[in-house]
């Protein structure tokens, strides 16, 4: 071979499906309420370790269990990456709230702004929806 020969890189993208980016098993994800255990620095970040519906990835409005400081906490799925449906709101971070096992919030703020489609599901989250300040 010649200094002169170009040589062709396969490059392949990494991921081109959707549920690469939407919250699936090991996902890292940023909890958004001021509850106490999501809001003290931890070494590692809070992490999804199954996800409550058939398809295993989860979407707006669906319940997960979180990896947090080494305990197991149920979360409610409040924003994702993943481009949704049309006219809903795509994220930067996958956020989510910490809840109890009856279903009630664990904090008593939420930080950013959540999408209204939860409001389809109101009485499942309506204590969520009452915390929230901003909804988009």
């Amino acid at each position: 071979l010649s200094k002169n020969t170009l040589h062709a890189v396969d490059v392949s993208p990494v991921c081109i499906t959707g549920a690469c980016s939407a919250i699936q098993k090991l996902t890292r994800v940023r909890v958004v309420d001021n509850s106490a255990l999501g809001n003290t620095p931890y070494h590692r970040p809070p992490k999804c370790i199954h996800v409550y519906n058939k398809t295993g990835v989860g979407k707006v409005g669906d319940k997960i269990l979180l990896a947090i400081k080494g305990e197991k906490k149920k979360a409610l799925i409040v924003g994702h990456r993943m481009p949704g449906p049309c006219m809903t709101p795509r994220f930067d971070s996958n956020n989510v709230v910490l809840i109890e096992d009856n279903g009630n919030p664990t904090g008593t703020r939420i930080k950013t702004p959540i999408p209204l489609i939860l409001r389809k599901r109101e009485g499942e989250f309506s204590k969520v929806l009452a915390i929230a300040q901003h909804l988009v």
